[in-house]
């Protein structure tokens, strides 16, 4: 604590109001803070209590999530970005590192070659997938599927270019999924095309990963987000995803596997300070590559109740699985579904 407190006391200064002398400066600042009560109505007696998503494994307990600072400084043609995480939420996200609830989130450097040709080396969030870490980019607080698994974040280096004002593409270098440091590991190839219409109403982003994880794995990963403002009250998002693996062993490489799902956003927001959303997913993994050997079919109804800077956010879901063990009620005994509610409380400052 004292360190983030260091932190910010030493960067306040260049975040000035407008008319100050100091809002010269190309540098800003975002922060916030987070957490939530998470309980499940099946009162499981153990860990991950009905919870097989990232970030909400609690059941009947008061949890904080994360503080983050973000600083972005720009001159000329270099930028720089360093985003600090401290709390549960951040070591979940940055689970392959050493056991401690200060990470680094992002880090990383820009460069701009042209107008149109942008490099960026460093660690930075995945461009894979609909949903972020950070929750108050999120219209739920409890996370998908596709989110959980999928990769968090990547560590190498990418070039951007504008084919036109509306359509950029992405092609880069990085470490396996989720590792800042990889020395004598394969590399991963990382693509992606976004692309929008003249009005900015639909927005389309196809992404990629693939190559060797591991000496014995490799896998390849095609995902699509789409977007689509109805009207400013009223907007939908879909995210489907697929990602096949191979293992090698003693034989070579064995005939591989996939998981695929797909998630689809429902946003309403009626008045200024409530907005309403419904997500429904279909996750399949039926070939039991991540350990389900089922498909889960999740439905979540999440409401932002907005305060000044102050985002509540209650929460009803409900997983049901084709798998009749993959919950468990709270003697322990097997179930296909679960239901939970949340109350989380999300503060930008």
């Amino acid at each position: 604590m004292l360190l983030f407190t260091t932190l910010v006391a030493l960067c306040a200064p260049l975040s000035a109001e407008p008319g100050d002398s100091a809002a010269v400066k190309p540098f800003k600042l975002s922060r916030y803070a987070d957490g939530y009560y998470r309980y499940n109505f099946q009162n499981p007696p153990d860990a991950p209590y009905n919870n097989l998503t990232s970030f909400t494994n609690s059941h009947n307990s008061f949890e904080l999530g994360m503080i983050s600072l973000k600083g972005e400084h720009t001159m000329g043609k270099v930028g720089l970005v360093a985003d600090l995480g401290f709390g549960r939420r951040a070591e979940e996200f940055s689970y392959n590192d050493a056991n401690t609830r200060f990470i680094i989130k992002q880090l990383f450097l820009t460069y701009a070659l042209t107008d149109k040709l942008k490099l960026t080396a460093g660690s930075w969030a995945t461009h894979i997938g609909y949903e972020s870490v950070d929750p108050f980019l999120n219209r739920t607080y409890s996370m998908s599927y596709l989110f959980s698994y999928g990769p968090f974040f990547h560590t190498g280096l990418k070039a951007e270019y504008g084919l036109s004002s509306k359509t950029t593409l992405m092609l880069g270098v990085a470490n396996p999924t989720d590792l800042k440091s990889a020395s004598h590991m394969p590399k991963t190839i990382i693509g992606q095309v976004a692309t929008s219409t003249t009005d900015d109403k639909i927005k389309a982003y196809f992404n990629y990963q693939g190559g060797r994880q591991q000496d014995s794995l490799r896998l390849q990963q095609a995902d699509l987000v789409v977007t689509y403002a109805l009207t400013e009250q009223l907007s939908f998002s879909g995210n489907g995803s697929v990602q096949y693996r191979q293992q090698r062993t003693e034989t070579g490489w064995q005939t591989g596997q996939a998981w695929w799902g797909s998630a689809l956003y429902v946003n309403l927001d009626p008045v200024p300070w409530l907005g309403l959303t419904l997500r429904g997913e279909y996750f399949s993994d039926r070939r039991n590559v991540l350990g389900f050997d089922s498909n889960v079919l999740a439905t979540t109804l999440a409401a932002n109740l907005r305060r000044n800077n102050l985002t509540l956010i209650p929460e009803l879901r409900l997983d049901r699985s084709e798998q009749p063990t993959l919950f468990v009620n709270k003697d322990g005994i097997g179930r296909n579904t679960t239901v939970g509610a949340l109350l989380a409380a999300v503060y930008t400052f």
